[in-house]
């Protein structure tokens, strides 16, 4: 593609559905195991390995919902029972020769780093809100673990397709780390990232409730907030433990979670170090 601005959404969504959309190396080398000892796989097995991936989770969901709208059936709104629909064997069958993240971006070493990067952060933010949805005692903790795996959908197509542009708000954010990331994204893709994100759900027919837990604009559902509050912990971690942002994300936890300081901060999953320096610095309520 020529690596220029689009102001509107359907112009990337054209973008997006020029190539097939492409998975993790490791993953094709997992499917590729558990084939080989098809008998003894099961559902639980096959979906954490789908779940490592982000990606690989996007097809299986549009999987789904071909053979759903085929089929007429429910909303099916976590891993482990698309694999229950779909069956073992088929899924074998119906996933090989999946093209390869790491072979698209071959000739683009900083852009297969910051994608693999938006994936790492995207599994520890999935793994917190699934812990805090336990602590909610949530109707069905997959299902938030599930929207917060895919909540940076947008931000991994951009460094699957465009990555020149990913790299260059990449090196704007670290540049003016205080400027929203919103203005940069506009400014350099032409469109922030959420409003695609939004777009991506109804062009790919997500689960109305997924569509629902990965829209930030409906915080005030303690659900969509587990998953915002995941998103933005991971995010502002990544740029360290002591950045500006994390006092806030610590208050907001503990008043959707009604925990203190130090219980958050021992179920964050943090080394020692880490941890005692966040709960001297943050106190404890």
């Amino acid at each position: 593609m020529n690596e220029q601005p689009l102001p509107e959404a359907e112009s990337w969504l054209a973008v997006f559905g020029q190539a097939e959309l492409p998975v993790l190396r490791h993953s094709v080398s997992e499917i590729e195991r558990l084939r080989l000892d098809e008998d003894n796989t099961n559902a639980r097995v096959l979906a954490a390995v789908i779940l490592h991936d982000p990606l690989l989770t996007l097809r299986v969901l549009d999987y789904i919902d071909v053979h759903r709208r085929q089929r007429q059936i429910t909303d099916i709104t976590t891993i482990d029972r698309a694999i229950m629909m779909i069956g073992i064997s088929p899924f074998f069958r119906d996933f090989q020769n999946l093209p390869i993240v790491e072979d698209r971006l071959h000739d683009h070493p900083q852009a297969l780093l910051g994608l693999l990067k938006t994936i790492n952060r995207a599994r520890r933010a999935a793994h917190w809100a699934h812990e805090w949805a336990v602590l909610r005692r949530d109707m069905d903790v997959d299902e938030i673990a599930l929207a917060t795996l895919l909540n940076d959908v947008a931000e991994l197509l951009m460094w699957l397709y465009v990555p020149g542009m990913a790299v260059r708000v990449r090196d704007a954010q670290r540049a003016e780390p205080n400027r929203r990331s919103a203005i940069i994204q506009e400014e350099i893709y032409g469109i922030p990232l959420f409003r695609l994100k939004l777009a991506l759900t109804d062009a790919w027919r997500l689960p109305a409730l997924l569509a629902q837990l990965l829209d930030h604009r409906q915080e005030e559902n303690p659900r969509v907030r587990n998953v915002k509050l995941a998103v933005d912990l991971a995010r502002h971690s990544e740029n360290g433990w002591n950045d500006a942002a994390l006092p806030d994300d610590f208050k907001a936890l503990r008043e959707l979670l009604h925990i203190n300081q130090e219980t958050l901060v021992r179920r964050l999953d943090l080394d020692e170090a880490t941890s005692e320096a966040l709960l001297r610095h943050a106190g404890s309520d």
